[in-house]
């Protein structure tokens, strides 16, 4: 389902789920490359656009973004018009590309831990919805992210991510009952960790299981199993470097 595309600047990732749209998660071969580069490198001269991210729950449109001579702070970008490139920056955190293959639609969306516990997957599906979406036509891609295995958090992060899919999760809820109830909804989700007060957590998958129970279904969701923090050939981890070196995802609408 996921596939390198390689160009004389580098390489990225493209997803199965989103054919039909430009797209690509790309790596650290990227780095100091304007977002015009990386978006004639999908094929295409559609206009680039971002946000200023800041681990938030805001839902930007990008004609407000055209609008402003200044960077909007948002964690996630929805298209209003055709020829839109929508990017999104991340190291270890998740990036969320969303197509709708109906209306041409798509959506970009930058997902740490703090924008999973405050689900800001949920906030861009419904602003999709607002528009017209259908969530059966949605296809959600999810590039490399730091994966579960390695991801070490603390008591309170973990009951923050439970309890966006999980009910019942307050502030007496230790790390064993945690661990019992998450993999149960998914054994890759969470992994224990050799701190007693620590879980391992896989955000990708909370964001997943979020989907899920909003009605998706499984098969509209495809994740990437590249891990950023044990590929350091591929991409950069702030959790491993503890330095803000970022890759680009993008996706291309279609809008008619």
């Amino acid at each position: 389902m996921w596939h390198w595309q390689t160009t004389d600047l580098g390489r990225f990732l493209t997803c199965d789920l989103l054919q039909g749209f430009q797209h690509g998660f790309f790596t650290r071969d990227w780095q100091g490359q304007d977002l015009s580069t990386l978006t004639a490198a999908l094929g295409t001269t559609a206009t680039p656009l971002r946000t200023q991210q800041v681990h938030g729950d805001r839902v930007a449109l990008a004609a407000e973004v055209l609008a402003r001579d200044e960077r909007l702070a948002a964690d996630a970008l929805v298209a209003t018009g055709s020829d839109q490139a929508l990017w999104v920056c991340s190291a270890d955190c998740v990036p969320l590309l969303i197509a709708d293959v109906a209306s041409g639609r798509v959506a970009a969306i930058h997902a740490g831990w703090r924008g999973t516990a405050i689900q800001i997957s949920k906030a861009t599906l419904q602003q999709m919805q607002a528009f017209g979406s259908d969530l059966a036509n949605l296809r959600i891609a999810m590039g490399p992210a730091i994966r579960g295995e390695v991801y070490q958090v603390g008591l309170n992060v973990a009951r923050a991510l439970a309890q966006t899919i999980l009910e019942g999760v307050t502030e007496t809820t230790d790390c064993e009952e945690l661990y019992d109830r998450l993999a149960a909804l998914d054994p890759a989700v969470v992994f224990r960790d050799p701190d007693p007060e620590r879980l391992r957590l896989d955000v990708a998958r909370i964001n997943r299981l979020q989907l899920l129970q909003l009605g998706l279904r499984d098969e509209q969701i495809a994740l990437s199993p590249h891990c950023t923090f044990r590929d350091a050939e591929c991409f950069f981890s702030y959790r491993r470097e503890h330095l803000k070196q970022v890759q680009w995802s993008g996706i291309i609408s279609r809008l008619v």
